[in-house]
């Protein structure tokens, strides 16, 4: 059996290397929080064939005395914590002591320094944690430290690497990060509490290219339009919230703006960028109604606190952090972020290319769990079509038809008539109105709006419900009859009433009144659906979301459905009534606006 026994210093800094240095952009990172803590204005990178042969930073900071130089490389030697207790206030970049001694042990590294009050500096190699004597050195005041042949001395790890091309991809994120992190602040509660007030100058070039060149001067919408382009940073909305000690400030973009994956999300906390999931999921929650299923929102926040309401020490790579009071700050993203959106006229406008391109068919997607949180509502909208009272038996509905819909037969009087409506494909409706042609979603837009009244009837007290005389049965699988029976109260309080008949058959009861004439059966099958498709069970608020924009897509009018003139009114007027009509509960957008100016474009009569 083996013993146990001591591993040497140079194993323990290549598994150490291996924990914080993963590939090229982690050296990069590591070497530029260090610059920064050293109150750098100035930090120049270089970099050749995507990090495996060199990167050298180069920064104007406070320098390294030459006797500390060895100690630079010594594991858990550091400058910036004194104590036990420091870990609890962190307010550096880094505090490890970590970084260089991983990279030591893995590169050759050459580092060369200058305090800013001395007349000359020094300098020392470390080849495999293999360390020489310090030597004089004239360069400027900063520091300056190149890495070589990263991983050379362990083989394994640089087959490993990817192309330059990929590996250069990776450093200009880790770039973009911290050129975004470290930007002169616009916003008046930032500057006055000191945070981001100062931008720092950063460069990058990739084998004797520049690849970007930031200017301190540059502001963070000017930075981002730098690394994303004006297609991003021209559909930016600033937001500003405060929450006790916390400040959160930045930008976050137009629904239309959204993205496949969640990358587009710049989350940082004391100008460090982080990874974390209350703070994402507070983001996603925000534009919930607003975003399709698989689209993630773009969004630039930075989260200031006191250094002691965040743990920083989760990671060697410090991208996760615990906060303490984590809930808190949940509701302050989601509210700052939900009431900027609520702000704006999310209202899409029509892109017109030079040559007009088909567009695709605009179907109702598959019910999803994106649903807009509870927001004010507006009054109440006009009755939909008479129903049966309750005391009348029902039997079996009749088959959907248009007047069983809940598009009321006459308009509500709410606002003088838009001048033209017409409806093209039995499925859009053109409206004139003083800004240009509104072409509207029938179903998307009749959708929003009987979600709205589900939610402001079940909000203002128990809604109303139109009884069966005879249960209609609805024929399940053993697990959907199951399912369906956990969510008795919950489709209760919405106005669908169920009962095990035994077997996989379940009774219908009951059923919203507001849905019209719709087959209950119809909508509980697709409530059915939802139900089981969900792996964990989920919060009241998002069941009662998805089960309602259920509903209202089952019930509202559909692509295909003839309306008449006064019901065509009648939609286009409950629009101005509800509280949120730029999007159904789906995310997709119920209208395109043509404006008369793109109109006039297009004939080239400006």
């Amino acid at each position: 059996m083996a013993r146990i026994r001591q591993l040497s210093s140079l194993v323990v800094n290549k598994i150490a290397a291996g924990e914080v240095i993963e590939r090229p952009a982690s050296v990069v990172k590591e070497l530029l929080e260090n610059a920064v803590d050293a109150g750098s204005r100035r930090i120049d990178v270089e970099i050749e064939q995507g990090g495996s042969d060199l990167i050298r930073v180069v920064d104007d900071g406070c320098g390294i005395v030459a006797d500390d130089l060895p100690l630079a490389f010594a594991s858990h030697a550091t400058s910036k914590l004194a104590c036990a207790d420091d870990l609890f206030h962190i307010e550096t970049m880094g505090f490890r002591g970590e970084a260089l001694a991983s990279i030591g042990g893995v590169a050759q590294v050459t580092l060369q320094s200058r305090p800013r009050e001395e007349p000359s500096g020094a300098m020392l190699t470390c080849n495999g944690g293999e360390l020489s004597e310090a030597h004089p050195w004239n360069g400027a005041p900063g520091t300056r430290i190149e890495v070589r042949h990263l991983f050379y001395n362990t083989p394994v790890r640089r087959k490993f690497l990817r192309t330059p091309s990929t590996e250069m991809g990776h450093i200009s994120e880790t770039f973009t990060r911290l050129a975004l992190a470290h930007t002169r602040s616009i916003f008046e509660a930032d500057v006055e509490r000191g945070v981001r007030g100062e931008g720092l100058h950063l460069t990058l070039r990739h084998n004797n290219k520049t690849v970007y060149d930031i200017p301190k001067s540059m502001v963070l919408l000017d930075r981002i339009a730098a690394f994303f382009g004006p297609e991003v940073s021209n559909q930016l909305y600033a937001v500003q919230g405060f929450q006790n000690a916390a400040t959160l400030t930045g930008y976050i973009a137009d629904p239309a703006c959204d993205r496949g994956t969640a990358r587009m999300q710049y989350l940082f906390v004391n100008g460090r960028w982080v990874r974390d999931r209350t703070l994402a999921h507070a983001v996603q929650e925000a534009y919930r109604g607003l975003l399709m299923t698989g689209r993630y929102a773009v969004a630039f926040l930075f989260l200031d606190l006191p250094p002691e309401e965040v743990d920083v020490n989760v990671h060697p790579t410090k991208a996760e952090v615990r906060f303490r009071e984590s809930q808190a700050l949940h509701h302050l993203v989601f509210s700052t972020v939900r009431q900027r959106l609520h702000a704006e006229n999310l209202t899409a406008r029509l892109q017109v290319p030079s040559t007009v391109q088909p567009t695709e068919s605009l179907g109702s997607p598959p019910p999803t769990n994106l649903f807009a949180s509870p927001l004010p509502l507006p009054p109440p909208l006009a009755p939909f079509d008479p129903l049966p009272r309750a005391s009348e038996p029902i039997t079996a509905p009749p088959p959907p038809s248009m007047e069983s819909t809940a598009v009321p037969s006459t308009p509500p009087a709410v606002s003088p008539t838009p001048a033209k409506i017409i409806q093209l494909y039995d499925a859009y409706l053109v409206v004139e109105t003083d800004e240009g042609m509104l072409v509207i979603d029938q179903h998307a837009l009749h959708e929003r709006i009987l979600f709205e009244q589900i939610k402001r009837r079940i909000q203002s007290g128990p809604l109303e419900t139109q009884p069966l005389l005879i249960p209609e049965p609805v024929e399940l699988t053993a697990e959907q009859a199951a399912r369906t029976l956990e969510y008795r109260d919950a489709l209760a309080e919405l106005g669908l009433g169920v009962e095990d008949f035994g077997g996989g058959t379940i009774l219908v009861t009951r059923y919203p009144a507001l849905l019209g004439r719709r087959s209950p059966q119809t909508i509980l099958r697709a409530v059915v659906d939802h139900l089981v498709s969900k792996e964990r069970a989920p919060s009241r608020e998002v069941l009662f979301n998805d089960l309602m924009s259920l509903m209202a897509c089952h019930s509202a009018v559909r692509a295909g459905d003839r309306l008449t003139p006064e019901q065509m009114t009648a939609l286009v007027e409950q629009r101005k009534l509800a509280d949120d009509t730029h999007h159904c509960p789906h995310g997709r957008p119920t209208a395109l606006l043509f404006s008369r100016h793109d109109l006039e474009r297009q004939f080239r009569r400006v």
